[in-house]
């Protein structure tokens, strides 16, 4: 697992999340880090269970399946969410909003399991989703597109469908967002809470950074799900 190398505490996340700083070689957010590890968990009891059901429960199980990639993508999850803060900037509140859509996807549709062949697609989806609730100014879908590896037609539709099996309910207030927080604290050590403002980009940063998005699209290492 690419997120058990680094030793990651309580309070170093704490900080990190308070006080993360927006600048071109700013470290990799530690909440990506956590977010990994927990999907990494949550698909390997999936894996688990799908093994134990017969193949009428499974075809049950996987039914929902919009996220599905042509093939399992050669990428870890770690991976992918490092290729999405790199081009993005995408900062730390922005993870803990797309964990809090995923969470409410998945028990909206009981029947959807995450998997390697539909988390990449899922992660795109909901980050760019979660940034667009978080952040004034964002990058345009196509961007997101191929930041993500897919078609800006691909991107397009996985949004509206996401959106309409979510009933449109983004909306996440403080109490939400500091419980998931608590939440992404105890994957580090047991016990304990804390409380974590937004931290949203000042308006100069997010222009500048529109100002350099025609350049910075012809430089994506292009990937496809």
């Amino acid at each position: 697992m690419a997120s058990s190398s680094l030793t990651i505490s309580p309070r170093k996340l704490r900080s990190d999340l308070y006080s993360y700083s927006y600048q071109e070689d700013s470290n990799i957010p530690l909440v990506i880090n956590v977010l990994a590890s927990l999907i990494e968990r949550n698909m390997a009891r999936t894996e688990r269970i799908v093994k134990k059901c017969s193949w009428a429960n499974l075809s049950k199980a996987i039914s929902t399946n919009m996220f599905d990639c042509h093939e399992i993508p050669d990428l870890t999850i770690q991976s992918y969410l490092e290729r999405i803060f790199r081009y993005t900037r995408a900062g730390p509140s922005i993870y803990v909003v797309a964990y809090v859509y995923i969470d409410r996807f998945c028990q909206n549709n009981p029947g959807f399991r995450i998997n390697a062949r539909n988390v990449h697609r899922l992660l795109i989806t909901t980050i760019m989703v979660a940034s667009k609730y978080v952040e004034d100014m964002n990058y345009r879908n196509s961007y997101f597109a191929r930041v993500g590896g897919l078609t800006t037609n691909e991107l397009n539709n996985l949004e509206l469908e996401f959106l309409f099996l979510m009933g449109f309910k983004l909306h996440v207030n403080v109490s939400v967002f500091e419980s998931y927080c608590c939440h992404l604290e105890r994957e580090v050590s047991i016990g304990g809470g804390y409380q974590i403002e937004r931290a949203l980009r000042c308006a100069e940063e997010i222009k500048a950074r529109h100002q350099e998005e025609i350049r910075g699209y012809n430089q994506i290492a292009r990937i496809t799900l």
